[in-house]
């Protein structure tokens, strides 16, 4: 299995080329390690690994004006790769792309970005262009 963790530049470069006129929710997908892969060394379960970078994240995340939208238990794949099971599932908006890209690129979460790297196996993160429920799908 390939592991999706961080963008690539060319992902980061598609990104930030779409338009920046209002909000954008981030559909996360996460799979987590059954232990965390810390560089140091240090012990502790993917999901151990996990809860702390939402802590220490957490500062930068609403310093930016994001907040959690929606968020679910994944419980099996329905359609879709078999070997594409989730975790953790969530739609975090935030009140601009451009807001997005100034916490990821704050050196101060940067700092703190190590705990969700040794924490997830893989990931999917699909930026969605905000839409509004209909009686109808499409």
């Amino acid at each position: 299995m390939t592991r999706h963790v961080d963008p690539t530049r060319d992902q980061f470069g598609a990104f930030k080329a779409l338009a920046d006129d209002g909000p954008i929710w981030m559909l996360n997908l996460i799979r987590l390690r059954k232990n965390a892969k810390y560089e140091d060394g240090r012990e502790a379960t993917g999901a151990a690994a996990y809860a702390e970078y939402g802590r220490v994240s957490e500062p930068f995340f609403k310093g930016v004006g994001g907040k959690i939208v929606w968020a679910g238990k994944p419980e099996l794949v329905l359609i879709g790769p078999e070997d594409e099971k989730w975790d953790l599932a969530f739609i975090a908006e935030y009140p601009s792309a451009a807001a997005f890209g100034d916490m990821v690129k704050n050196p101060d979460y940067q700092a703190v970005v190590h705990h969700r790297q040794a924490a997830v196996k893989t990931s999917r993160l699909i930026r969605i262009k905000p839409g509004s429920p209909g009686k109808l799908f499409g």
